[in-house]
């Protein structure tokens, strides 16, 4: 199957999930404690692979054989950022397809410019919450932690100035606002409905879609089509795990069989997807 769509469309997410299970992409995430596990168990539900290669003597060398990275910054020490340097540089240089998750920036220094530095080795996706969009774009924005603040429109300004150092960008919300460039080079937006408030009281639902987003980024023809691929089948399959849940365990259990049986038909009949002319 060939994707040939240059804009994000509900049947280009559809063949995007196509491809994403018959290539299985091993994604190398390079991601927090508290997320490891449960990036993983998306990736296989999903239809991925994940190797969780995080250390300096093998981070850069992985980068260059896998087939998406995630960087993300939850959790980072002076080891870790170190790895996410090697990764990063070396993803670039390779053509690696890599997400930069900028878990927590705006609200601490040190990983802010963490970030900031990873940002340079132009990252394929960036995928956040609204304010930590805002943040690392250099403008005003608060953070709760690891919490938005802001809501998902209200980032889009600042994630079309990270089209600068990144081919797409995502933000978070209710309603997620994504950025990037069709096959033409001309910038679009795209915004994705649907999901469940239900991903809030379940940890590193967010470090999963960013994993996520690294393993469609290298099954689609374009950095734009692989991110609104990735955004629509989470939320899709939230949807669906939320109508069979009791409460954040259950959900947590329903929404990694609900990735796993989601299927393009499915995607089909359920996405939620706009594409729109994004303002600074």
């Amino acid at each position: 199957m060939t994707i040939s769509r240059s804009v994000p469309t509900v049947d280009a997410v559809a063949e995007a999930l196509g491809e994403l299970r018959a290539r299985t992409p091993v994604v190398q995430s390079l991601t927090n404690v508290v997320s490891a596990n449960f990036v993983t168990n998306v990736l296989l539900a999903a239809g991925a692979s994940n190797a969780h290669i995080d250390n300096v003597h093998e981070a850069g060398g992985f980068a260059r054989a896998a087939d998406g990275v995630l960087v993300n910054v939850g959790t980072p020490d002076d080891a870790t950022a170190q790895a996410f340097r090697l990764a990063a540089r070396s993803a670039h240089e390779a053509g690696t397809p890599w997400v930069l998750d900028p878990v927590g920036v705006g609200g601490l220094p040190w990983r802010s410019d963490l970030a900031a530095e990873l940002s340079a080795h132009r990252p394929t996706a960036i995928r956040g919450n609204a304010s930590e969009i805002i943040a690392l774009a250099g403008m005003r924005g608060e953070t709760r932690g690891v919490d938005s603040s802001a809501d998902a429109a209200a980032a889009v300004p600042a994630a079309l100035t990270l089209l600068d150092r990144a081919e797409s960008v995502s933000a978070s919300g209710a309603v997620d606002h994504l950025v990037g460039r069709d096959a033409d080079g001309a910038v679009i937006g795209v915004r994705v409905g649907g999901g469940s408030a239900m991903l809030q009281r379940v940890t590193a639902t967010g470090c999963a879609l960013g994993g996520l987003v690294a393993a469609y980024l290298a099954v689609t023809p374009t950095p734009l089509i692989g991110l609104a691929a990735a955004h629509v089948h989470v939320a899709v399959a939230a949807e669906i795990a939320e109508a069979a849940a009791a409460g954040p365990g259950t959900f947590a259990v329903a929404y990694l069989d609900a990735l796993y049986t989601v299927d393009a038909d499915t995607l089909r009949a359920r996405a939620q997807l706009e594409v729109f002319e994004p303002r600074r």
